[in-house]
């Protein structure tokens, strides 16, 4: 489906533009558009890869008008730019609003009015049950691509979702600060070793999208099934990876962090799909018939259960290590670690 297809990534320059971009790089695929706010990395990224297939635009999902500069001609859009860290949306959080909800609301109208046929939407489990800035502007953005997608014909441009958990060793994540920490024969520093999170590769979550673009329809959210691990234990298996004797200390829960991360509410896990690895949300079909919202209900919803990074698979330290040695960056940083032994 993306033989000679032109692709735009917004928010291209960051883990998951990377990987979406390796992924279909040497393809045939078209064409591929990076589409950013970061002069700098587009530049590294044009260096390293030094691609014909390769475009870069300079824009903001927050300026329309240079987003409609990037979206001429374009098949399918991969809406990854987002304000992504929890404390710095807790302190700024109409910053939040304007890159992850206005920001989104203008991809999806310059995909409508150039025709894009595809739009696929990246959301993340702090987006269920939101408690942070960060998580509460991700459902809106949730929202506002399903009630976007009522808008417009799907045979036009179909507007659809993925939500998924913690990208492993992605910028910004705690497995390169753990790894930093024992590297540097720092203090590891913990904020609840109970508190459990979903584990992903960037190429599970590079998988879920591709899977979303072939099974999804307009306004589904699809969410791919992923174990979880406690964090105290996750830091256990870095240490034994790295045969580290770093000190643990528990400093707290960080602003705005939850102790586990729900990827369906017990209201979306009663009309979700099971697609075997994957769940498929089907967007909400009522209308503004308000009557029938005080006289009708479903009794079933009481006994639903979430689908929780509690209450899916949670890893032992040892399934850790086998999940993290499959991370090039883990790999990497061992091999480092290991000559610089050597050298010593």
């Amino acid at each position: 489906m993306f033989s000679n297809k032109t692709l735009l990534i917004t928010g291209g320059t960051g883990s998951f533009g990377n990987a979406v971009m390796e992924r279909f790089l040497n393809t045939d695929v078209k064409e591929i558009r990076i589409f950013s706010r970061d002069e700098k990395k587009q530049d590294d990224m044009r260096k390293k890869y030094h691609h014909e297939k390769l475009k870069f635009y300079i824009g903001d999902v927050r300026d329309l008008s240079s987003v409609k500069n990037a979206m001429y001609g374009v098949d399918y859009v991969f809406h990854a730019a987002a304000l992504k860290q929890v404390p710095s949306c807790e302190f700024f959080p109409l910053e939040a609003v304007k890159t992850n909800v206005l920001g989104t609301d203008n991809v999806l109208t310059a995909s409508i009015e150039y025709g894009v046929k595809k739009v696929i939407c990246l959301s993340t489990d702090k987006a269920a049950y939101p408690i942070n800035a960060m998580g509460i502007s991700k459902a809106m953005m949730e929202k506002v691509f399903v009630a976007k997608s009522k808008t417009v014909s799907p045979e036009k441009t179909l507007i659809c979702g993925t939500r998924y958990g913690n990208v492993m060793a992605s910028r910004g994540s705690v497995i390169p600060l753990f790894i930093e920490q024992i590297k540097s024969g720092r203090t590891i520093t913990i904020t609840d070793p109970n508190m459990t999170r979903f584990l992903m590769s960037l190429e599970e979550a590079v998988e879920l999208v591709i899977f979303a673009f072939q099974h999804a329809k307009a306004g589904d959210i699809m969410v791919q099934k992923a174990p979880s691990c406690l964090i105290g234990d996750l830091a256990q298996a870095l240490k034994e990876l790295f045969a580290a004797d770093n000190e643990i200390k528990i400093i707290g829960t960080r602003h705005g962090e939850k102790r586990y991360e729900t990827l369906l509410t017990k209201e979306e896990y009663l009309v979700a799909e099971d697609m075997g690895d994957f769940f498929k949300i089907p967007a909400d079909k009522r209308d503004l018939n308000y009557d029938k919202y005080f006289i009708e209900g479903d009794k079933k919803l009481s006994a639903e259960q979430e689908y929780n990074s509690h209450s899916t698979k949670i890893l032992t330290v040892e399934e850790i290590k086998e999940k993290l040695l499959e991370l090039d960056f883990v790999q990497n940083e061992l091999k480092f670690t290991q000559v610089k032994a050597k050298a010593i």
